[in-house]
Parts: C-alpha cells; sequence; structure tokens
C-alpha cells in the first residue's frame, strides 16, 4: 500500500469524520509502547497554533537540536504534518508506520485524524529527536493528541468555534483547551485575556503560568521589540518575520516557552533571534511579491476574520480589494464575511473539493444578506485556482486580491500556483 492507499483506509474505517474522547487512541497508543524520549511541547488554541508552533521549531532548531513538528490540517500535501529538522518527512517513510497502527488496532476503529496521528507520532517517536512540538487538532482535553504527555502546554487565542463540540462560550472552550496541561508542568497562556477556566485549571495542577501581558511584557518601535519576563530581558529583537500584528504575541509566547524549557533545552539570544527572523509559514498572511498585491490567509472563523482584517487595514490604501473565498459550511459563514465586508469590492465565491464545504452559491447568498452596495460584485467558480484566475484579470495592478476562507481554498492556490507568482508546490 501507499501512502494515498493508507489515507483512503483511514477515511473509510470509521463512520463519523470526528469522535471525541481519549479511550480508544490511548488504547492503540499503549499498545504500540507509543512514548517520546525528549522534552514535549504542546500547543492549543482557536488561532494562532500553527504559527507558534512553526516559531518553535525554527528558534529550536537554530539552537542546533534536532525537532520534530506535527501540525494538522495540511495545505497541499499530508507529509506536512509531519516535519523532521523543518523538512517534510518522505512519504515512504511513513508507510512502516502507518503499518504498525493498523497491525496494533485490532479491532478498535479509529477515527481518520486518530490513526494519522498515531501514525504521524510514530514516525518522530523513532527518529531520536530533541523536543518535539505538537499542535492540537481540535480542542484539546478529549483530541487524540492529548494522548502525548506534554512537559509544556501552549494556549494560544481562546475564542468561539467549534462551538458544538467544546462548548457555547469561551469558558467552556477555554476549560476543554486547558486539558492539554498537566500536574507541575509549565504552562504558557498566550491570550492577553485569557478566560478564568484556563487560569483555574491551571491553578489546580500547581502549574507554573506564563501569561503574556501579565507575567510576560513585551514592547516595541518601528525597528526592533522587547520582551521581559520572570527576570529576564531580551532586547533588539528584530519582529518575526511572520507577517501580521497579532504575530509579536506569539512570538512573545514562544520566548515564554524557551524560559520555561531552559533548563532541559537551553537556547541562546541569538537562536531565538535568527529562528523568529527567518521562520516561514505558508498561508498565515502570506503576501506574494508582485502586481496586484496578493494575501493569502487560511482565516476561517469570525476571531481569524478579525485579525486579518486588521493585517489588511494596515497594508495602506488600495483602489480595489478581490476577495476569493471559500469555506466549510459548518463555520459562522456569516460572521466571516461579516469582517472583511467594508474592505472587499469584489468577491469570487467558489466551490471545495470536500463534502463538508459549503457551495459557491450558499456563500453568495449569505453574502446577499447583507444587502451590500450596488458598486459591489460578485461572482462564482469551481474552485480557487479559477476564482483567481477571474480576479486576476479583473485587478488592476494597484488592486489587492485576497484569498481566505479555509485551508482548502489557500491550500487549492498553493497547489496550482499562479502563473508568473507563484510556482505549483512540490510534493517533495
Amino acid at each position: 500500500m501507499n501512502l494515498q492507499d493508507w489515507l483512503n483506509h483511514c477515511e473509510r474505517l470509521h463512520p463519523k469524520t470526528i469522535e471525541m474522547g481519549l479511550e480508544r487512541v490511548a488504547q492503540v497508543a499503549e499498545a504500540m509502547g507509543l512514548r517520546f524520549d525528549c522534552p514535549v511541547v504542546t500547543v492549543a488554541g482557536t488561532n494562532g497554533k500553527g504559527s507558534t508552533c512553526a516559531m518553535l521549531e525554527s528558534v529550536y532548531r537554530h539552537a542546533g537540536y534536532k525537532t520534530g513538528l506535527y501540525t494538522s490540517p495540511h495545505l497541499v500535501y499530508f507529509q506536512e504534518r509531519c516535519c523532521i529538522n523543518g523538512q517534510p518527512v518522505a512519504e515512504a517513510d511513513l508507510l512502516a508506520h502507518f503499518a504498525k497502527v493498523e497491525a496494533f488496532r485490532s479491532e478498535i476503529t479509529l477515527s481518520y485524524f486518530e490513526f494519522t496521528s498515531l501514525a504521524l507520532f510514530s514516525c518522530l517517536a523513532s527518529a531520536h529527536l530533541d523536543v518535539v512540538i505538537l499542535e492540537v487538532g481540535l480542542g484539546g482535553r478529549l483530541d487524540a493528541v492529548n494522548v502525548i504527555d506534554t512537559d509544556c502546554a501552549v494556549i494560544t487565542s481562546v475564542d468561539l468555534d467549534h462551538m458544538e463540540l467544546l462548548g457555547p462560550d469561551r469558558e467552556s472552550i477555554g476549560a476543554e483547551k486547558a486539558g492539554i496541561m498537566r500536574a507541575e508542568k509549565p504552562v504558557v497562556i498566550s491570550d492577553p485575556s485569557p478566560p478564568d477556566s484556563l487560569l483555574k485549571h491551571a491553578a489546580g495542577l500547581h502549574a507554573e503560568v506564563w501569561q503574556v501581558m501579565k507575567d510576560v511584557q513585551f514592547s516595541g518601535d518601528n525597528q526592533q521589540w522587547t520582551w521581559r519576563g520572570h527576570g529576564r530581558t531580551y532586547s533588539g529583537l528584530a519582529y518575526p518575520a511572520l507577517r501580521g500584528a497579532n504575530q509579536l504575541v506569539n512570538a512573545a509566547g514562544v520566548i515564554a516557552v524557551m524560559e520555561a524549557m531552559r533548563s532541559q533545552l537551553p537556547v541562546t539570544a541569538q537562536a531565538i533571534r535568527a529562528g523568529l527572523s527567518t521562520v516561514t509559514w505558508p498561508g498565515r498572511f502570506q503576501l506574494l511579491p508582485g502586481q496586484p498585491a496578493i494575501v493569502l490567509d487560511v482565516a476561517h472563523n469570525p476571531h481569524a476574520a478579525a485579525a486579518l482584517a486588521h493585517n489588511l487595514d494596515a497594508m495602506g490604501f488600495f483602489p480595489r480589494t478581490h476577495a476569493v473565498v471559500g469555506a466549510m459550511a459548518d463555520k459562522d459563514v456569516a460572521g466571516l464575511l461579516r469582517r472583511l465586508m467594508p474592505l472587499v469590492e469584489c468577491w469570487y465565491f467558489c466551490d471545495l473539493p470536500t463534502p463538508r464545504a459549503a457551495s459557491a452559491k450558499d456563500l453568495k447568498e449569505v453574502w446577499q444578506t447583507f444587502k451590500p452596495p450596488t458598486t459591489a460584485s460578485a461572482s462564482l467558480h469551481k474552485g480557487p485556482s479559477e476564482a483567481v484566475h477571474e480576479a486576476l484579470l479583473a485587478a488592476d495592478p494597484a488592486d489587492r486580491i485576497l484569498v481566505f476562507g479555509s485551508f482548502f481554498t489557500v491550500g487549492g492556490v498553493l497547489q496550482h500556483g499562479i502563473e508568473g507568482r507563484l510556482p505549483a508546490a512540490s510534493s517533495t
């Protein structure tokens, strides 16, 4: 079986796409003898998880450590979910680990996410790493990633998303994300205004808390920034290479992890500077060179869309903004579009290649409920690449094109590329 055969098998194995709970996945992990012989950092949150993981990995790699990184979902190719020393693992190197999960699961039915996560954890555990960084898929307490004990928990932002599974408000969602914490282990909270449920859970575990804007402070000017916390200061830091004002909050949390884990993984100031200034993470307010300006962002909930709108405002004046949008039907599509309505003149709604997606027609109908001005336009397209092509034909060089709404939307553009602007993605 090749990798695609295994992925097809994983999709057919379990009747539900998402099933919360650790009992089944923990049984298989125990049977496999799955464990890491190095420190583990686990990152949960509504938004900012992936960027935080990317910065953590970059800093530790620049410090000379052999790093493992697990993230989800992927943008183009499945192998992106598992990186060793900054590079996705080869397809051939994953096959034995899928076979191992299959051999040890016996009669237990695992979801796609559970099966693939165990296979990727097995791959990382066999790689003799110095540090592993794990991104939680959904929530925290009952997510398959939580089957791995962490040495440092990181909670980024907490906002309203997946409410049907995590709860109706920030307090409920915060309680779910707090589930990745471990007793007497450090906890970094990057959300400047965290729900009380996070802080109460940390206190109950006697965890060492590093809260951004309380225990950790940062400030900066147009050229550089400074981090302060627990008696240590880093000054003259270059801004993170990832764009967006919210990335500085994420970076402050990343340095807090470095300090909290210093006894196990000492890191120099130079490694922090180099790691933050060179980090890359596609699809997170990614600006392509050339004209018209093209911005790719996987923002797929109102909280992320608000940050995106703020970052777009900071770019300056553009005569027109063209927006290519595809989104999942189970998301708050109205809230997602509402945030961008004041900034966009031309809309290109597109279908996406998954049953979970809202159709382009459905997206346009939601947009029309906001009674857009008569000067606004909207069109329907079969996919993101087709929509971007039409936007490029309609846009003037001074305009701006935004691609957002889902990993599938941005991933579709990255996979096929944009002629003259962005090469098609490579699987190697």
